[in-house]
C-alpha cells in the first residue's frame, strides 16, 4: 500500500509557485492564510455569477462579509460555515443573510468561508463568540456530507488539489491547506481534536517537498482511505476490515471494487459520526455562554436531485441525532422536496431554477424565506417586522 500512497501523494505535492502565490498580499488572491484556520478571505471580484456576471465579496475589517440592510443597527445574530453561508457566486447583498435582514428589519452578520468544514466552522465560532462581534443567537449552517468530511481533513489540499487544479486561475484560488480538524479515538469513540502542524507560513513551503509530505502524511487515516477509494486493490484490508467493524459499517473486501466501496462507506460513516460529536460541542459552547444555536441543514444540487426522485438522504445519521439530542434545526432537505412538488418540472429542471454550483440569488431568496419562520420563532424579542406594537417607525426600539 505504502507505493499507491507515495504515488497519490506525489500527485498531489503542492508546486512551490502554488504556495509563492497564496502567501504574496500583493496577488490577487481569494484567500489568506491563517495559522488556525488554514486561511481566511479577502475582498474579490469573481466571474462566476448568474447568466455569466462578475460577483463582488467584500469583508469588514473585523473578517466577517460586508454587511448591507441595517448594518448600523445592533447586530444579535451571527451565522458560520462554508461557501453556503458565505454564499459564494453572488455578490454581497445577495446572501440570504441579507435576504432575511432586508425582511426582518435586522442585520445578519456573515462569518461563512468557503471550504470550510463543520469543525473549522466551529472553531472560527469560538474565535468569533469569545470578541467583540460576540452574539446571542448562533447558526451553524452544515452543507451536505462534504462538510463533514472536510472536518477530518488534516490538509483538504490533499483530497481535493486534483480538482483545483482544472479551475480556471487556481493559483489565485488556492486554499485547504492544513488546518485544526478532529479525528475518532476509535478505542473509547470520542472525538480528539489537532492543532494545525503547518501554522506559520513558512512551513507552508515544507508541502512542496514530495518526500517531506510522504514521511508526514503516508500513516494519515483520510490519506489510506482516499488510496483505497481510488484502487481498492492497494488497501490494507486487515486495516480497513477493523475500522469498518468499528464503526458498524458492512464489510465487503471480495473485490478491489467492492474494497474501495467498502472504503467510501468508512470514510463518510467515520466522518459523520464526527460531525455528531461537533454539534455537541457547539451545543455545549452556546449554553455555557448563555446563547442560543440553530443548526441549518443546506444541500448541493445533486443531492437535491436525488431526493427529489425519491432517494434516500446521506446524512441520516446527524438528522436522527440532531432529533435524539432536542438541538434545534432546519432541514432545507425536506424543504426543497417539498417545493418540487408545486412544480411541474423535472428534477433536473427545479435545480437549475436555484443553483450554479452554489445558490443563485433566487436559491439564496428561496433559503432565507424557507427558514425565515423558524428563525422568527426563535428570536426573542421578535424581529421588527413581526413584532406588535410596531405599527410606525417613531416606535423603532433603541432608536
Amino acid at each position: 500500500m505504502q507505493t499507491a500512497i507515495r504515488e497519490y501523494l506525489n500527485e498531489v505535492t503542492c508546486r512551490r509557485e502554488e504556495v509563492e502565490v497564496f502567501l504574496d498580499t500583493k496577488k490577487p488572491n481569494w484567500a489568506k492564510f491563517d495559522p488556525e484556520l488554514g486561511y481566511t478571505l479577502r475582498d474579490n471580484i469573481m466571474k462566476d455569477g448568474v447568466d455569466g456576471s462578475r460577483t463582488i465579496g467584500s469583508f469588514q475589517k473585523s473578517g466577517e462579509r460586508r454587511m448591507i440592510n441595517y448594518a448600523d443597527r445592533p447586530c444579535r445574530i451571527n451565522t458560520y460555515g462554508d461557501s453556503f453561508t458565505h454564499c459564494d457566486q453572488v455578490s454581497d447583498g445577495e446572501t440570504w443573510q441579507e435576504c432575511l435582514a432586508a425582511h426582518l428589519g435586522e442585520p445578519i452578520r456573515n462569518f461563512g468561508i468557503g471550504g470550510y468544514g463543520v469543525y473549522q466552522a466551529y472553531r472560527r465560532m469560538l474565535r468569533e463568540e469569545e470578541g467583540p462581534l460576540a452574539a446571542q443567537y448562533v447558526i451553524l449552517n452544515i452543507w451536505g456530507v462534504d462538510d463533514h468530511l472536510r472536518s477530518i481533513d488534516a490538509s483538504r489540499w490533499l483530497r481535493v488539489a486534483e480538482w483545483l487544479r482544472t479551475k480556471p486561475g487556481h493559483l489565485y484560488m488556492f486554499s485547504g491547506n492544513p488546518w485544526v480538524h478532529v479525528r475518532l479515538d476509535l478505542n473509547t469513540g470520542r472525538l480528539v481534536e489537532e492543532e494545525n502542524s503547518f501554522n506559520t507560513p513558512e512551513s507552508l513551503y515544507k508541502l512542496t517537498d514530495p518526500e517531506f509530505v510522504y514521511e508526514h502524511f503516508r500513516n494519515d487515516l483520510v490519506v489510506k482511505l482516499l488510496v483505497a477509494e481510488r484502487n481498492g486493490a492497494t488497501a490494507d484490508l486487515e486495516e480497513l476490515d477493523a475500522l469498518a467493524k468499528s464503526l458498524n459499517v458492512k464489510t465487503d473486501l471480495s473485490s478491489p471494487e467492492a474494497t474501495a466501496a467498502t472504503a467510501r462507506a468508512v470514510h463518510l460513516q467515520y466522518a459523520l459520526r464526527t460531525g455528531t460529536y461537533i454539534v455537541e460541542k457547539a451545543q455545549a459552547f452556546a449554553r455555557g455562554k448563555n446563547k442560543k444555536l440553530m443548526i441549518l441543514l443546506s444541500y448541493d444540487s445533486g443531492t437535491v436531485m436525488r431526493a427529489c426522485h425519491g432517494l434516500p438522504r446521506p446524512d441520516q445519521i446527524l438528522v436522527d441525532f440532531l432529533k435524539e439530542k432536542n438541538i434545534l434545526f432546519f432541514d432545507a432537505l425536506t424543504e426543497h422536496v417539498n417545493d418540487f412538488k408545486a412544480f411541474n418540472l423535472s428534477p433536473h429542471e427545479y435545480v437549475d431554477r436555484y443553483y450554479i454550483g452554489h445558490y443563485k440569488p433566487q436559491g439564496n431568496h428561496f433559503f432565507a424565506f424557507a427558514i425565515k419562520d423558524a428563525l422568527v420563532n426563535w428570536l426573542e424579542p421578535k424581529p421588527i417586522a413581526y413584532r406588535q406594537g410596531s405599527e410606525t417607525i417613531l416606535l423603532w426600539p433603541n432608536g
